[in-house]
């Protein structure tokens, strides 16, 4: 039986590829942190900012909200303290339509291959 290597998941994030994973400058994630309380990232000792995979979702919820639908930061915190619920199970489908959205277009464009 061949030796799989386990596959190994970051815990912590530093803010540059934070930053890099939604395409936005490291000083709008600073600006957010500032901004929403439920943004906390954990500080090392050097003051550097480490995000948990829970200040990702946090931050792509952000995103989302400001980014996506357009709402200003203080429309979004609104949303975020009035029915932090709904709104959240709102992202989620959201989340998961363009997820199946994305797997329909590679599933149409494998099989527009096939026929050539």
């Amino acid at each position: 039986m061949p030796y799989k290597k386990p596959k190994i998941e970051k815990i912590l994030y530093s803010i540059g590829e934070v930053a890099d994973m939604f395409g936005v400058n490291v000083s709008h994630i600073r600006y957010w942190e500032n901004q929403f309380e439920a943004l906390k990232p954990v500080k090392n000792k050097k003051g550097n900012r480490q995000f948990t995979k829970k200040d990702i979702e946090t931050i792509r919820f952000i995103h989302h909200l400001v980014k996506e639908r357009g709402l200003t930061i203080e429309g979004a915190r609104k949303k975020l303290k009035e029915n932090p619920e709904d709104t959240l199970n709102n992202f989620e489908v959201v989340k998961r339509l363009q997820d199946i959205k994305q797997e329909l277009i590679a599933i149409k464009e494998g099989l527009g291959e096939n026929e050539n």
